[in-house]
């Protein structure tokens, strides 16, 4: 009863106000910090920890797949972002500009990157000249400004940090491969880093990237049944290369365009992985990017030889190469108990005299709820096991049941809008007869939009859901943050 009682202090429920819910555990498990910069945030230790494990699983994937990492200048001078007509126009309201430097007015305003691939077009008409110079695998680690309007931590802010990979190749098949590879990527480490399940598909003419002639995404669904784009990999074909004057000298010694791709994640994975797992007690972190993979409690670590057994157990799981916590602070248990759930630690290990004595420990598993006893000897092998398997599997087919529940097959406006009516929102799969539109007019109608037409199609009628016309495809439909 005492621990309902300081959760509902502390967090306000998620049934009662989501958005609330989000922002609570944002600041209490000690994720964030506002700042005097409107729309903007410090990352707290603990939230860029999180941060610093996707990106090095990231990282070492990209430089398996052949990958460099570079690092573009911070600013663009206006009349490079304007030698491509859509992609300069897709982004000019979010586009924030210096104008002055020091007490002097620029000729050529700077805009602060928004993107970078007028940065790396400039770069590849410098370096790129022959075939023997494709292809160019190249990513950066950097932060990124775009002026939003409504701003949530994480998920949405004017500043935010992603990586950004921008690759150049000889034919449009590498890099339509490259393109295709990379939102693979992407969705193995949601499902398994992540443990969360993502829909892979392209996104319609309307909803593509600014000059990309396609692009692909993984969309996710929340726990309160919104979508959330998970990250995007982009074909630009020879467009962007053509406004930049990219040119090679081809084996048979004639000059052509190049064909480029783009990819980016962002730390609105954070807002994700909060939004697929956590529960009214705060975080639940899949294990494989959780700060702290495993925490030691000491009960009553007054008494003799307890604080001796909690260390001798703390140097064990961190030789087996687990990330570990011994909390041996004069706060009571019931107070760390409710702190690591808050933080979403996915292992906590009781140990007390009685537990010396008969050589055993409790173990609570955070996703789950479940308290098992362990003995001494085989714990690491068995907290291995938990981090290594059961708890990702268990997350994820957790997240994954959650998903199935709220998606709806629907062949009309108003079966869409009567299942959003009772059982909340959702992925709604309906068919598309591919007209604009009917696009816009569904989103009217039902309050949701296109999220992706997914790589995997049902044909759940052979009628456009809107107009009756000639099905073209089957595509997934959601209102998204």
């Amino acid at each position: 009863m005492a621990k309902d009682k300081k959760l509902v202090s502390e967090i306000t429920s998620m049934d009662e106000d989501f958005a609330q819910w989000y922002t609570d555990i944002c600041k209490k498990a000690e994720l964030i910090e506002y700042t005097s910069v409107k729309g903007c945030m410090v990352i707290r230790p603990y939230g860029y920890a999180i941060w610093e494990n996707m990106q090095h699983i990231l990282d070492t994937t990209f430089k398996e797949t052949g990958h460099e990492n570079v690092c573009m200048p911070m600013f663009i001078p206006e009349s490079l972002l304007q030698k491509e007509k859509d992609h300069v126009e897709g982004f000019a309201p979010e586009v924030a500009w210096v104008t002055y430097g020091g007490n002097e007015k620029l000729e050529d305003r700077l805009c602060v990157r928004p993107t970078s691939e007028t940065l790396f077009c400039e770069h590849y008409a410098n370096i790129v000249h022959s075939y023997r110079d494709l292809p160019k695998l190249y990513n950066q680690w950097v932060s990124v400004v775009r002026w939003e309007k409504t701003t949530r931590p994480f998920l949405r802010s004017r500043e935010f940090l992603w990586q950004e990979g921008h690759t150049i190749h000889a034919t449009a098949e590498e890099a339509i491969e490259e393109t295709e590879r990379m939102l693979n990527v992407y969705a193995d480490f949601c499902e398994k880093s992540l443990a969360m399940p993502v829909i892979k598909g392209k996104k319609t003419e309307s909803d593509k990237f600014a000059g990309a002639v396609s692009t692909y995404a993984i969309e996710a669904l929340m726990h309160d049944g919104k979508a959330l784009q998970a990250g995007t990999s982009h074909y630009f074909g020879d467009g962007f290369a053509k406004a930049f004057g990219i040119e090679y000298t081809d084996k048979e010694n004639k000059r052509v365009n190049p064909h480029q791709t783009s990819w980016g994640v962002t730390t609105r994975l954070i807002g994700a992985v909060i939004m697929t797992h956590g529960d009214n007690s705060g975080l639940v972190l899949p294990p494989a990017v959780a700060p702290v993979q495993a925490v030691i409690v000491p009960i009553a670590q007054h008494k003799e030889g307890v604080l001796d057994k909690a260390g001798e157990l703390f140097n064990e799981l961190k030789a087996a190469g687990i990330r570990v916590k011994l909390d041996d602070s004069e706060n009571s248990p019931g107070w760390k108990f409710a702190e690591y759930e808050m933080k979403g630690v996915p292992v906590r290990i009781e140990i007390g005299p009685r537990d010396i004595e008969e050589n055993q420990c409790v173990v609570a598993i955070r996703y789950s709820g479940e308290k098992k006893t362990v003995a001494l000897g085989d714990l690491a092998t068995y907290i291995k096991a938990l981090l290594e398997k059961e708890i990702p599997e268990g997350m994820f087919n957790k997240a994954a049941e959650n998903r199935a529940n709220r998606t709806y097959a629907c062949t009309t406006i108003d079966e869409i809008n009567k299942a959003l009516e009772e059982h909340g929102d959702g992925f709604v799969k309906a068919m598309w007869c591919g007209d604009e539109a009917c696009e816009d007019e569904i989103k009217e109608k039902t309050g949701v939009g296109s999220r992706c037409i997914p790589f995997e199609q049902e044909n759940l009628s052979d009628k456009c859901v809107c107009c009756g016309k000639p099905a073209k495809c089957m595509v997934y439909w959601g209102k998204a943050y």
